[in-house]
């Protein structure tokens, strides 16, 4: 209990800090994130001043990286009107059908030929790391310096990825479960199927009637801006919590249900998405990430030596950047945006979550946990320190 009261206090002083020196963090190339991250590292790791259990830790890590990504999915939902997203169908199609599925293959084929694992325990891992996170990439997208110097366009792409295939990603998750822990290939299937079906079908109920209960409150003028952030992040919160009950793919239906609501009530979704997404990017991801510090395997990861390395170095540069690159032909994007667009899928919050509800579901080989954290923690200092050049980049190019 001392451990986690620490904690509340060390983010809490993170929190103020980065509040007092906010436009000077935002001039430098580190993440939100990342400054977690470290705080939890020196913490946890270098300092010893809080030690939890794998146990303790993997179950804090389960639902505090599912609310977080509902809440994210929910501001991505949010993030453009509804026409702006179907204007991105293509692509954001082309990215979920055949990118996805590229990268899970050849995420489990580096963690099969180059870390030596089963095959099973390779595709689930593969799977695991598949999806791009919509909390890192927010960072990317959203706010001032990702307006000015990136295209709408491609900053609506990055968002309904990483909306959608964080959800998507459940599939292969659950069918790489049926194999790693010898359980009904049929009735993992029949599970994947209801997931998303009925993630779909949860996710749109719940969104149209928040919509239409939100726009009976504004013809009656009970509704200000910041009731309607609180009551978005609430959405999230019921979505996630219907969909649990019904065992379906609760992430889904949360940005189904973002996207439903945004349907509904159309540009009054705007008053409060973006103090929701500086809220998500600058502060709800720090206890997650400094948790994640705390934990981080350091012992197991030098057992493993360079052929961990070499996975993790493989992964950030084979995963997604090559199949993206092999996919513009159908994409319809420019060079720059295709490049920018294979480089930044940051593997974050979905992979913490995949992960740990592997562990709770049975897949119990240790390298599942060591491999993949460390995969998280490289992408999360790598795409942090990259995204600010990299938007920079980006508006030379085109200037």
């Amino acid at each position: 209990m001392d451990a986690l009261h620490l904690s509340y206090a060390l983010v809490g002083v993170l929190g103020v800090l980065m509040a007092f020196w906010s436009s000077a963090i935002r001039r430098v190339p580190l993440s939100e994130p990342l400054l977690a991250l470290m705080v939890g590292v020196l913490a946890g790791p270098v300092l010893g001043l809080i030690d939890l259990r794998h146990d303790e830790a993997s179950v804090l890590t389960l639902e505090a990286s599912r609310l977080l990504l509902a809440i994210s999915l929910m501001a991505v939902a949010l993030r453009f009107p509804l026409a702006d997203y179907r204007s991105v169908i293509r692509p954001v199609g082309v990215l979920l059908a055949v990118a996805m599925a590229g990268m899970a293959v050849v995420s489990a084929g580096l963690a099969w030929a180059v870390l030596g694992l089963p095959v099973a325990l390779a595709v689930l891992l593969g799977a695991c790391v598949t999806p791009t996170d919509p909390v890192l990439a927010s960072s990317v997208v959203s706010g001032g310096p990702a307006e000015r110097q990136l295209p709408a366009r491609l900053r609506q792409v990055i968002s309904g990825e990483s909306g959608a295939n964080d959800g998507l990603a459940f599939v292969f998750v659950v069918l790489a479960l049926s194999v790693v822990t010898s359980g009904s290939f049929g009735g993992h299937l029949r599970e994947a199927v209801w997931g998303v079906l009925g993630a779909v079908v949860v996710g749109v109920a719940v969104g149209y009637a928040a919509g239409r209960a939100v726009m009976a409150a504004e013809a009656r003028e009970d509704v200000d801006e910041g009731s309607l952030l609180i009551f978005t992040v609430v959405l999230a919160v019921a979505a996630l919590g219907v969909a649990r009950v019904a065992h379906t793919d609760a992430i889904l239906a949360v940005f189904v249900a973002g996207l439903a609501y945004n349907a509904v009530i159309g540009e009054e979704s705007r008053a409060s998405e973006q103090r929701l997404d500086d809220a998500l990017t600058r502060y709800l991801v720090l206890p997650l990430f400094f948790l994640l510090g705390v934990e981080v395997p350091w012992r197991d990861w030098r057992d493993l030596g360079w052929p961990l390395v070499a996975f993790v170095v493989a992964v950030l540069v084979l995963r997604r950047l090559p199949v993206v690159v092999a996919l513009k032909p159908v994409l319809a994007l420019s060079w720059r945006s295709v490049v920018f667009l294979g480089w930044f899928g940051p593997i974050g919050v979905s992979a913490l979550f995949y992960l740990t509800h592997s562990q709770q579901e049975g897949a119990r080989d240790p390298r599942l946990w060591v491999a993949g954290s460390l995969v998280v923690v490289a992408s999360t200092v790598v795409h942090g320190i990259t995204a600010t050049p990299g938007r920079r980049w980006y508006a030379r190019r085109s200037s």
